[in-house]
């Protein structure tokens, strides 16, 4: 992946001023002023102020998802978005902008519309609702719900459902191209090999001949190198088992093609890789993925509120996670039923979502950051903040990583604890003694931090670095 691994706000967005294949010139803008020609371009600026922010949304959003699927450098071209209405939205070149239209889109243009728990820019499709009708925003129906009294984001629900979220002042940085010609092999280590495991991982849901890479551990070695090898032999790439232009690129354009990033009923890039919408009522007793999504909120929010117990992530909702709830319910003013019904469910979402944006997503690049080696082996009987956080990494790394144990975060190495290092020793083939040396510390630190970055990366950037002698594939692109 490049730099940036969250949507951001891009300086300027290249704007082709026709349809993709046409011969039509490129200009570059700011992405303010090509916001501010599209509205002026698309609206009316004698509309209600509700039904022009509304609009402005659905403009800011969809942009940003072509820039963040890449969706046309993918294919080939070197353009972020094109001017024809039949595909994108409408721009012209040179034209004057309306006053109101300026000002609102200068207040706005870095906030966006996305699915909670997506990490993408929303593809707010619209049409104008009269002559053309879409499955997405009506702009005349916009400014008919408007002068009904709807605010923008009552008009945004309406259109796009209740699941939807508004990111506030995104970071605005320059556009980072994603294959500067770094090739990606055998021995390789860090968030890009992992970016790469998550994408193919998905990829071969729906080609089943390509293996899985478990665990997504950031480490490109024989397991890594035999699906990268299977994805090239099928879609007729030279099976070097390198990551190079024309690999990457595909990998993106398949990726976003089968989880239809840039379509408006998107699979979604999900936050840890899982969708996060309330599912239904969880109580005691229930399994599955939804009771392993409450147990991950739960140790988020305990990791910054002591009052909050840490749970083990086992997709059973036990006692344990009973009274976590419970806990969360007491604090935040909600029925202490121990039940997880949409009130609990949403109050702990955004107390997550609030988490995750502060410490992972913060203005600029991820920087998570591990602690170092307490200095003395951690064993069953220790005890203490230094087991706390070898117990929050283990979690961690157990969502993504089926086989590993998950452990209760209490700050005792027990048991429970004891088992879970024995397991990861044994998957990534260090010594198996059970405790935690050095060389075990480190190397469970490092797998979270992997782990960590591939659950909250867009696998659709390749890393900014320098050529490599002797690269293969790297001259042209297959889209």
């Amino acid at each position: 992946m490049a730099t940036p691994i969250i949507p951001y706000i891009p300086q300027t967005i290249t704007v082709h001023l026709g349809a993709p294949e046409s011969n039509a010139q490129n200009v570059v803008v700011s992405f303010e002023d090509y916001i501010k020609n599209v509205a002026s371009s698309e609206i009316y600026p004698t509309w209600n102020e509700s039904a022009i922010y509304a609009n402005i949304y659905a403009q800011i959003s969809y942009a940003l998802n072509r820039v963040y699927t890449e969706f046309y450098p993918s294919k080939g071209y070197n353009f972020d978005i094109t001017s024809s209405t039949a595909i994108d939205q409408k721009f012209i070149y040179g034209r004057n902008i309306f006053a109101n239209i300026d000002r609102i889109v200068s207040e706005i243009f870095n906030d966006y519309i996305r699915r909670q728990g997506f990490a993408e820019p929303l593809a707010a499709k619209y049409c104008n609702g009269t002559t053309v009708t879409c499955e997405g925003l009506s702009q005349w129906g916009s400014e008919y719900l408007a002068r009904q009294g709807y605010s923008s984001l009552d008009i945004l629900y309406n259109y796009y459902g209740y699941n939807i979220e508004l990111v506030i002042d995104a970071p605005i940085r320059n556009i980072v191209r994603s294959y500067p010609g770094y090739a990606i092999s055998r021995g390789d280590r860090g968030e890009d090999v992992a970016t790469i495991q998550t994408a193919i991982n998905r990829i071969s849901t729906n080609y089943p001949s390509i293996p899985k890479m478990y665990p997504v551990d950031g480490i490109f070695g024989e397991n890594t190198e035999r699906s990268v090898k299977a994805f090239q032999r099928i879609f007729n790439l030279t099976p070097d088992g390198i990551v190079g232009k024309a690999t990457w690129y595909k990998m993106i354009s398949l990726y976003t093609g089968i989880t239809r990033l840039s379509e408006l009923n998107s699979e979604g890039q999900t936050i840890f890789g899982r969708s996060l919408e309330y599912p239904d009522a969880i109580s005691e007793g229930n399994v599955g993925e939804k009771v392993t999504i409450l147990q991950f909120f739960i140790n988020v929010i305990s990791s910054v509120n002591p009052f909050i117990p840490g749970v083990a992530i086992t997709g059973t909702f036990g006692e344990e996670t009973k009274n976590a709830v419970i806990a969360f319910q007491k604090e935040n003013g909600l029925v202490t039923d121990g039940i997880v019904g949409a009130k609990t469910w949403g109050a702990m979402y955004e107390d997550f979502k609030g988490i995750v944006d502060e410490v992972f997503l913060g203005d600029a690049v991820l920087d998570i950051r591990t602690e170092a080696y307490p200095g003395s082996v951690l064993q069953e009987g220790s005890e203490g903040d230094d087991v706390r956080v070898l117990q929050q990494y283990l979690n961690a790394i157990s969502v993504t990583n089926p086989g590993l144990g998950a452990v209760s975060v209490t700050g005792v190495f027990d048991a429970q604890t004891r088992r879970a290092v024995t397991q990861y020793q044994q998957a990534f083939d260090l010594p198996v003694t059970g405790s935690v040396d050095e060389r075990t510390w480190n190397s469970i630190a490092n797998t979270y931090k992997n782990v960590v970055s591939a659950t909250l990366t867009r696998p659709t950037q390749f890393p900014g670095r320098t050529l490599r002698q002797g690269e293969s594939d790297a001259d042209n692109v297959s889209a």
